[in-house]
C-alpha cells in the first residue's frame, strides 16, 4: 500500500524496527507505526522510503478468539521474554475497487513493546487466513453478543 506521511505530521509515532524485513520486503527494516485519521487503522510506513506504507490493525479488535502460537526461540529472536511485552498487528488489504478491508491473520507481526524491535511470523494452522473480512468478523462477533 503506498501512503507518505509529511514531516510536519503532527500524530503520534513510534519507531520499529525489523532486523528481517517484512515477507516480500526484505530490504526495508525501519518503520514508524503512526496513528490513522480512520481508527482503528494505523499506517506502518518504512522509513528508508516514505512511499512503502502498509495500514495495520490490532486484530484482537475484531478477533478476540486470535491465537498467535509461535515457539520461545522465535520470541526471543527479539527479546520477548514475558507476554505482556508483544504487541500483535495485521496487515489490512484495502481493495483499489472497493470490497471488503481484510486483515492478514495468518502472517501476524509481532513486536517487542520494550525495545520497539519486530518480525512478522507465518502461523500454521488452517483458522487463520491472509483474508479475514474484517466486517464480517465484526458483524459476527456482534451478533454473538446479542
Amino acid at each position: 500500500m503506498i501512503r507518505s506521511f509529511e514531516p510536519s505530521d503532527t500524530r503520534e509515532k513510534q519507531y520499529i524496527s525489523f532486523p528481517r524485513g517484512l515477507f516480500g520486503f526484505e530490504d526495508f527494516h525501519s518503520f514508524v507505526l503512526v496513528e490513522s485519521e480512520q481508527s482503528p487503522l494505523y499506517w506502518l510506513q518504512s522509513v528508508e522510503d516514505s512511499i512503502l506504507a502498509f495500514p495495520v490493525i490490532d486484530p484482537f479488535l475484531f478477533r478476540p478468539d486470535y491465537e498467535v502460537n509461535v515457539g520461545n526461540e522465535e520470541l526471543a529472536e527479539i527479546g520477548i521474554s514475558e507476554p505482556k511485552n508483544v504487541l500483535i498487528l495485521a496487515v489490512v488489504t484495502i481493495p483499489c475497487g472497493g470490497g471488503p478491508l481484510t486483515a492478514n491473520l495468518q502472517g501476524p507481526l509481532i513486536i517487542n513493546r520494550e525495545t520497539n524491535v519486530g518480525k512478522q511470523v507465518i502461523l500454521d494452522g488452517p483458522e487463520w487466513k491472509t483474508k479475514h473480512s474484517i466486517l464480517e468478523e465484526l458483524e459476527e462477533l456482534a451478533a454473538h453478543k446479542c
